[in-house]
């Protein structure tokens, strides 16, 4: 039997935990005692609430405090295990001289209403994030970068005019599920456009995929939260030396 653990809180193996939510009630007793209740149900007991925040019209954010008699089990835990080598920059252009014998041509863009360009900027823009360059940077990739809020038809045309190896999206805006809708929707387009064997590779980001949804919605690979512009870019060697 694998070993189990518990969540930690004042000491260790306590079981207690922070939860936070919004409900649509005024910050009056009746409304922490519905946060009360609602922590119940969640399996929190007892619970106490430690902080309410009215936020508009009739709407409250709550955080709870209590204690869970849930167990972690580390050992049936499953994730999306980076399944190849994290290159130098040197390396990842060397790899798409030797595997294409040209330049590797990565579009990338917001689709849908998502306006939020800071994700798909901090991958594909010479500046990086968190101290590494962006795939502009590496000499062999050649990156188009669409911007915000592009329809997924024009993202397939872009995409084929300019010969793209690569796609990649982000999504940020998950309301209503806005980010898998787009992504399956993208996923579709590009299938009913281009040949498999011509097919550009498929890749989404954003803090709320799972990177175990691949299959489901349709792409190549998922990069969650933290993603750097160095994985994305061996990535995209490792995908491209695989076809």
């Amino acid at each position: 039997m694998g070993a189990v653990i518990r969540p930690y809180g004042d000491t260790t193996g306590d079981g207690m935990v922070q939860v936070s939510f919004t409900l649509p009630l005024i910050a009056d007793k009746r409304g922490e005692g519905a946060a009360l209740q609602l922590a119940g149900k969640m399996g929190i007991d007892p619970a106490m609430v430690v902080h309410a925040k009215q936020i508009g019209d009739g709407h409250t954010f709550f955080v709870v405090y209590g204690r869970v008699n849930h167990l972690v089990e580390p050992g049936k835990v499953v994730v999306a295990e980076r399944d190849y080598p994290l290159l130098s920059a040197k390396e990842v252009n060397a790899g798409i001289r030797a595997k294409l014998r040209r330049k590797l041509v990565v579009v990338g863009a917001c689709i849908g209403t998502d306006a939020h360009t800071v994700g798909i900027d901090a991958i594909l823009n010479v500046k990086g994030i968190a101290g590494e360059k962006g795939l502009e940077y590496y000499r062999e990739c050649r990156v188009v970068n669409l911007g915000a809020q592009v329809a997924v038809p024009a993202l397939v045309e872009q995409a084929r005019a300019e010969k793209a190896d690569a796609v990649l999206v982000s999504q940020v805006v998950t309301q209503r599920d806005a980010h898998l809708h787009n992504t399956r929707e993208m996923s579709a387009a590009f299938r009913e456009a281009f040949p498999a064997a011509r097919r550009p590779l498929l890749v989404v980001g954003g803090p709320r995929f799972d990177e175990l949804q691949t299959a489901d919605l349709g792409v190549d690979r998922i990069f969650g939260r933290g993603t750097t512009p160095r994985e994305v870019a061996s990535y995209l060697v490792h995908a491209v030396g695989a076809r």
